[in-house]
């Protein structure tokens, strides 16, 4: 069977989640390391080239996982490989963003499905 027609495969993917409390909380957890990560370490040659990325990378997967996807996701990865975009709180912004998005459409869903 293709994976596509099945409830786990490509189509599950881009499922948005319901939101909880508890997904709410780890999504501004997983946004809030990122940006301190990337805050405490920029700048320095400790560490190799790449790592702000992977950073980021991983980030972007947590908050999709966490909230869905979402467009917003893409250019808040791609601005972060600018240089001095990484000491801004973008990831912490992406979610406040993403859980008003989120909240409203199921405030509405909610509402249409009564």
């Amino acid at each position: 069977m293709d994976g596509a027609n099945e409830k786990g495969g490509w189509a599950g993917l881009l499922q948005v989640p319901l939101l909880t409390r508890r997904r709410i909380a780890l999504a501004f957890v997983a946004a809030a390391a990122a940006d301190i990560i990337q805050w405490m370490f920029a700048g320095t040659t400790l560490l190799p080239l790449w790592f702000d990325d992977a950073v980021d990378l991983v980030a972007m997967v947590a908050l999709w996982r966490l909230l869905g996807f979402h467009l917003l996701l893409l250019p808040a990865f791609l601005a972060e490989v600018l240089p001095g975009v990484e000491m801004l709180p973008t990831w912490l912004g992406v979610v406040a963003y993403l859980v008003r998005v989120r909240s409203k459409e199921q405030r509405i869903e909610d509402v249409q499905g009564k």
